[in-house]
């Protein structure tokens, strides 16, 4: 995510940390570099210019200067400017109460992820908003559209309304009195995408936007496509008074001109970005977090986040009852190692990490490829199981070991290994829990479920 400028942001402060002192001609030199990283980045050149023209005036201030720690004072600056070039805070969707209807309409050229957007949105809002979601299927031009988003919303468990599917504008003024009728709180309309700026097109989303009258008008553009991201949403803006972005793919985006262009050429905030082709890979867009982030400081708040989503502390207490009675299954095994899935790679953990990504150079990653793929061996071996034998292992025996190596794909000795490794983890786990959630000089408790 953004490595290109991350690392460019990296060498420039590994050049000052250098110095003894801080001074003009080295600020110079530092802003010259900060200025090709973000013109390397697609960066839009007045977006470029104005940081570069902050950066220089408040560096060669006194403040800077004569800090006691010049350095630092120098990475704040930059910090603080990047933070305010990529909005300043994060924006929450302005969703009326859930008694009365919220209108969400998302528009983006053709092959920008608008779609599956639709259906990320609506996971987030159902999962963390607890509301009651509509999708309307107003794409009537790209051939099978609507059977996508109907296929989307089956995935994340909201129904889709589909009207004629002739009439895009008729599609969604009818989605409207039906998501009332229906008791909805969130209507979420998906439009048509397109190649280029159709003027036709154009004003038919217009036309929807002004029978609707949506809270939110969501442009979704490709971050790959750098500052043009941010010219295509200035036309969609024209016509549709945009409240806000989404970026997808920006977990892909190496360079970020999209992200850092954007917000200051149309003026709205950046609200979500698509980090994963999963349905939950859409989050809240935090600047602060993402400049920390770019400059190495990692953001540990993010990946707290992240493993709260994951953690359950009811099912943590169940769990460390099983294991001190011995009855931690294949099963609870299966689900922990999914579990540990759902917080993300290795690389995106360093990545939140302080001085992770810098750090992650000097690591051999080969070691941690090879553990990813023996956790996926292992839970395909599992998979192959039937839910009798996961609940007890001790069944799992010749004929049936045969069987289940057939089924994953591997070896009789391979099946032969994850019991031999899921006994030792039953065993190492109840002895945690026996030394009072203690193990090497870590207290475990909370992990466990379990106060001492």
């Amino acid at each position: 995510m953004l490595d290109g400028i991350s690392n460019a942001f990296t060498d420039v402060f590994k050049k000052i940390s250098g110095k003894s002192t801080i001074n003009e001609d080295n600020i110079k030199s530092a802003v010259s570099e900060i200025r090709v990283a973000l013109l390397e980045a697609d960066v839009n050149i007045s977006v470029v210019r104005n940081f570069v023209k902050f950066v220089t005036e408040e560096a060669m201030g006194e403040t800077v200067l004569r800090s006691v720690n010049p350095r630092e004072q120098f990475i704040k600056l930059v910090h603080d400017k990047l933070v305010e070039t990529l909005g300043s805070k994060s924006q929450d969707l302005k969703l009326k109460p859930t008694n009365t209807l919220s209108i969400i309409m998302l528009a983006g050229l053709q092959g920008s992820g608008k779609t599956t957007t639709v259906g990320k949105l609506a996971h987030l809002l159902k999962k963390k908003e607890d509301r009651k979601i509509l999708l309307a299927a107003c794409d009537t031009y790209r051939p099978a559209a609507i059977d996508q988003l109907e296929r989307v919303g089956e995935m994340v468990g909201v129904p889709v309304f589909t009207g004629d599917k002739k009439n895009a504008i008729k599609i969604a003024k009818d989605a409207v009195g039906f998501a009332k009728v229906g008791g909805f709180d969130t209507l979420i309309i998906d439009t048509a995408g397109r190649l280029h700026i159709d003027t036709d097109m154009m004003e038919e989303v217009q036309t929807i936007a002004r029978d609707v009258k949506p809270d939110e008008i969501l442009f979704v553009a490709d971050s790959m496509t750098g500052q043009t991201a941010a010219t295509i949403a200035k036309e969609f803006d024209n016509y549709l008074g945009v409240t806000g972005i989404v970026l997808t793919k920006f977990d892909s985006d190496t360079r970020g001109g999209a992200a850092f262009s954007i917000k200051q050429i149309l003026g709205k905030p950046l609200k979500f970005v698509g980090v994963s082709e999963k349905l939950d890979g859409l989050e809240v867009f935090h600047p602060e977090r993402i400049a920390s982030r770019i400059l190495g400081m990692g953001d540990v708040v993010s990946l707290v986040e992240k493993a709260q989503e994951v953690y359950d502390e009811e099912e943590a207490k169940k769990l460390a009852k099983k294991i001190k009675r011995s009855e931690f299954t294949l099963q609870d095994f299966l689900e922990q190692m999914e579990q540990m899935d759902k917080v993300g790679s290795i690389e995106s953990i360093m990545e939140m990490l302080p001085g992770g990504k810098e750090a992650m150079k000097n690591i051999d990653m080969s070691a941690f490829e090879k553990q990813k793929a023996d956790l996926k061996k292992k839970r395909a071996i599992i998979q192959a199981m039937t839910m009798k034998e996961r609940l007890d292992f001790r069944l799992v025996m010749g004929s049936r070991k045969r069987r289940i190596a057939k089924g994953a794909g591997v070896t009789v000795m391979a099946v032969d290994n994850l019991l031999k490794t899921f006994q030792k983890t039953r065993t190492m786990m109840k002895g945690m829990l026996k030394n009072k959630g203690k193990y090497g000089g870590m207290d475990l408790s909370p992990m466990l479920g379990r106060k001492f």
